[in-house]
């Protein structure tokens, strides 16, 4: 009697790769999108009240990234407002828009709804209404409080989403958007109470979190989102293959081993964890991590061990973009950045709903 060997699970780790002229490509379109987003940090940092030529501006941050003596040709006031001001808030505007748009790919992905991102299902607004109850009871920003909270409000947001869009075990993706939207709704009002029931002295620190903002960026402001983001981005880079699979259908993900609840639960904290640190310094933002995603699908397809480094890289670019048009729009008065992603969010959201049933993000 011979015995039979058990059968071969499929190993996600042993998928093809991508063929050679595929990867050039995707080298040739990351480096080409590193390329716009130096170019845009340089225009966007001698954007303001004050202009500074774009050469100037280059040559000032080349002076301080470089070591070595250089010849200054520009004043001292020039040198600290591209430096201390305007720098900042651009690299915090494109840790946000990386962010965002990151966290719009692995929720497009893992519950498979093409409109999924952190604002239409209430993790925005769940870390916005964490945020300001931690302003509120006296936190500062930047800070772990803060941030800490921001993330726990997120995370509750994205689970009591997941929860509400079961039914018989499967999530169901029109619930799904719907339990986000009403949650959201909840959310803001929960904010909104806390708003006009705190201290006047406060009131200015509580709207910012309303409205959606860079401005008040500062170097010290960078460095707890820097760490989060670089940290998630990495872990996405390397859960691509689940991603892959989840994308497919739970059946096939689970024929290649995926533990499909599992893994939706971790990408929810990982997405609560992204969305929780850029709100806490930010505010809330929306439609980023829906536009940006799709946009970035047009140009590599959906596989995402290309998609997930071209829509970081692409998100940072649309939010200092977003940035500069909120600064110029209405100058010398500044719009919030939420304005200017609605104005771009809200008709891409309709025009996915009338282009595609809801239940793929193929």
């Amino acid at each position: 009697m011979s015995a039979t060997a058990p059968p071969r699970r499929p190993a996600l780790a042993r998928r093809e790769a991508p063929p050679r002229s595929s990867a050039g490509r995707q080298r040739l379109i990351v480096a080409a999108l590193l390329g716009v987003l130096v170019v845009v940090v340089v225009v966007s940092s001698g954007i303001g009240p004050v202009r500074v030529p774009v050469g100037t501006t280059a040559r000032i941050l080349w002076a301080h990234l470089v070591p070595g003596e250089h010849i200054a040709t520009w004043s001292l006031t020039e040198d600290q407002i591209v430096w201390q001001f305007r720098l900042p808030r651009t690299l915090l505007a494109a840790l946000v828009g990386a962010a965002l748009a990151v966290a719009g790919t692995i929720l497009q992905a893992a519950i498979r709804n093409p409109l999924a991102d952190p604002f239409v299902l209430g993790a925005s607004s769940g870390a916005s209404l964490g945020a300001v109850a931690a302003l509120a009871a006296g936190a500062v920003v930047p800070g772990v409080i803060v941030s800490g909270a921001a993330f726990c409000g997120a995370a509750v947001a994205a689970l009591l989403v997941f929860v509400l869009a079961q039914r018989g075990g499967r999530v169901e993706s029109l619930r799904l958007v719907l339990a986000g939207v009403a949650l959201s709704y909840l959310f803001s009002a929960a904010t909104s109470w806390i708003t006009v029931t705190a201290d006047h002295g406060k009131l200015p620190g509580l709207v910012f979190f309303l409205l959606g903002s860079v401005s008040t960026a500062t170097w010290q402001t960078l460095a707890i989102p820097a760490i989060i983001v670089l940290g998630c981005v990495v872990h996405a880079r390397q859960r691509v293959g689940p991603l892959n699979a989840v994308m497919t259908g739970d059946e096939t993900a689970t024929s290649l081993g995926v533990d499909v609840s599992r893994f939706r639960v971790e990408m929810l904290l990982a997405t609560s964890l992204l969305t929780g640190a850029v709100v806490a310094v930010s505010g809330g933002i929306g439609f980023v991590g829906m536009v940006v995603p799709h946009v970035c699908r047009l140009l590599v397809g959906a596989d995402h061990r290309r998609l997930v480094p071209v829509a970081t890289l692409g998100g940072a670019i649309f939010l200092v973009l977003v940035d500069i048009v909120a600064r110029i729009a209405a100058a010398p008065q500044e719009l919030p950045i939420g304005i200017v992603t609605a104005a771009v969010g809200a008709p891409f959201f309709l025009w996915m709903l009338r282009r595609r049933p809801v239940g793929g993000v193929r």
